[in-house]
């Protein structure tokens, strides 16, 4: 599933931007940052793993919810000078966030 590939993808580019921020941010920002990433391709692959369409809608919108609060800590990372938030990490973001919703709207039609 190309949403969940290019999660994996966002997962890896959120440890490595994380990894220079300050030691003090290891169990507040960084630790919410990274667990919001890794939630969003454990959501996909829970919600494909399901019997259902309608359960895979649902992890389908956990997964969204993830990346969104995903999306929130970058800027209040950038606005504490943490990173400069670079475009083609929001770029990403914006991307998967576009496939999830195709995927909500797919899986949410009547079987």
């Amino acid at each position: 599933m190309l949403a969940w590939q290019e999660a994996i993808l966002l997962v890896k580019e959120i440890y490595a931007l994380t990894a220079s921020f300050p030691k003090s941010e290891t169990y507040g920002l960084v630790g919410q940052m990274r667990r919001a990433a890794v939630s969003v391709p454990s959501n996909i692959a829970e919600g494909a793993a399901r019997e259902s369409t309608k359960e895979l809608a649902q992890f389908l919108v956990i997964a969204r919810g993830s990346l969104s609060e995903l999306e929130t800590q970058l800027v209040i990372a950038r606005e504490l000078g943490y990173c400069t938030a670079e475009q083609a990490l929001i770029s990403r973001v914006d991307h998967v966030f576009k496939l999830l919703q195709g995927l909500i709207k797919k899986s949410r039609v009547p079987e």
